[in-house]
């Protein structure tokens, strides 16, 4: 509503300047011509050529010629003496004198004297219409702001509301209402604040949810080992047995690494939660990433087999990055799998993707929608026997994004889990 009272002001004061300006330069135009002497060209040319005539006839015709010059041009015209014109007054009147002629004005109505030198007469001519005051362009020029007035009304009206909206949005997201959604925009000149407005709100509505969950789960995650760990010290203080207190000392020794490597991930999390850094970008082989990798799990027992369907090829990959998510695949595989891995390279379209399959139970469809989620994990119970804090795929998740491409979970036709990367052959700045 006070934006709406503002526009209003603004659009009444800026139409209000433009008329009040037009009046003013108007009059001040018109002021200017008139008490210019060459505005009057035109009769003063008429009376000096009929005096010029006059002087050529005898003094006695005078009368009858400037009757005739009357009647002809339809123009009042007088001949007077000298004692007879100083007799009329003209106190109402502004004048204007130069050499033999006289104007004398009122509003919209003139009279000029013009004096034949070679007599004691004057021709008058009057009273007559003014010639200077310009009314056709003064009622153009307020028909030309009427018109402009209409057309800012219908240009800054819809500005206005968008404004209007775009504020009433910024106070609910405010009142922490981050569901928020500034509605679509009436003008082209606000779409771009519109468009910014939801992508700030959507990154902040992701940012507090994501606080609000790992708020959450550290708080589960840090209470277990914690509980566990004053467990251990209650038994540890109320026993005398060796054997027994090495075993409770062993478990708060356990729980102590699982806090470390908790709080380490929480840190890797948080620095790829925060802001992009910088990739580097490179022509790579992405067989030779895959085998670089395979060779890290030589030591296991498990089967890795590769599958290269896309030859020597080469894409737009930052090694490093790319190389630590299929390293968290690959782990998972060997975790959850039972001893078969299978590694494919392929491309779909101008995507290529790099697909890590295991033989193993596979993934509930429920969990599958929430796996890449931080702190989101398969068990409910969290114990240190079913392995990580599930932030692993959240940062594969993450490291993705920056590829402007994405990390999904789909069945295997052996029964276990494919887990995909995927992204452009090219890469496209996000």
């Amino acid at each position: 509503m006070k934006l709406g009272r503002s526009f209003f002001s603004l659009y009444f004061l800026i139409i209000s300047i433009f008329i009040v300006f037009s009046w003013m330069l108007d009059e001040v135009w018109s002021s200017y011509l008139e008490q210019d002497i060459e505005s009057y060209t035109g009769y003063k040319s008429m009376l000096f050529a009929l005096s010029n005539y006059l002087e050529k006839h005898p003094n006695d015709e005078w009368e009858e010629i400037i009757a005739g010059a009357a009647e002809q041009w339809q123009m009042p015209l007088e001949l007077m003496s000298e004692q007879e014109v100083n007799k009329v007054s003209h106190r109402n009147h502004d004048v204007i004198s130069e050499e033999n002629t006289h104007i004398y004005y009122d509003e919209d109505n003139v009279n000029i004297h013009h004096r034949i030198e070679s007599a004691s007469a004057v021709i008058v001519l009057g009273p007559v219409k003014m010639p200077t005051r310009p009314r056709a362009e003064a009622l153009v020029r307020v028909v030309l702001l009427a018109s402009l007035a209409c057309l800012l009304f219908f240009w800054l009206r819809p500005l206005s509301r968008d404004l209007d909206l775009l504020r009433k949005s910024a106070v609910e997201f405010g009142k922490d209402s981050f569901d928020v959604v500034a509605p679509k925009a009436r003008s082209n000149m606000t779409a771009p604040m519109f468009t910014a407005f939801n992508s700030m709100a959507g990154r902040i509505k992701r940012l507090i949810d994501a606080h609000k969950e790992l708020s959450t789960a550290v708080a589960h995650e840090l209470r277990t080992p914690l509980a566990r760990s004053k467990f251990a010290l209650q038994m540890l203080a109320c026993t005398d047995d060796k054997t027994k207190q090495a075993k409770y000392c062993n478990a708060i020794s356990q729980d102590i690494c699982e806090l470390e490597q908790l709080i380490s991930e929480m840190l890797i999390y948080a620095s790829f939660d925060n802001d992009k850094p910088e990739l580097n970008f490179s022509q790579e082989s992405l067989v030779e990433i895959v085998q670089h990798q395979v060779n890290n799990y030589q030591q296991f027992e498990q089967k890795i087999s590769i599958n290269n369907t896309i030859g020597e090829c080469k894409v737009d990959v930052d090694r490093h990055f790319i190389s630590r998510a299929l390293n968290n695949y690959i782990s998972n595989a060997i975790k959850y799998g039972n001893g078969e891995i299978d590694i494919a390279i392929v491309k779909s379209e101008d995507h290529c993707q790099i697909r890590v399959s295991d033989n193993g139970d596979g993934v509930c469809d429920d969990f599958k929608c929430t796996i890449f989620d931080a702190f989101s994990r398969g068990d409910a119970s969290r114990n240190r026997e079913t392995g990580g804090f599930g932030l692993g795929l959240a940062i594969v998740c993450r490291i993705m994004a920056w590829h402007g491409g994405s990390a999904s979970v789909v069945d295997c036709e052996n029964g276990g889990s494919c887990f995909i990367l995927s992204w452009p052959m090219k890469h496209v700045m996000v």
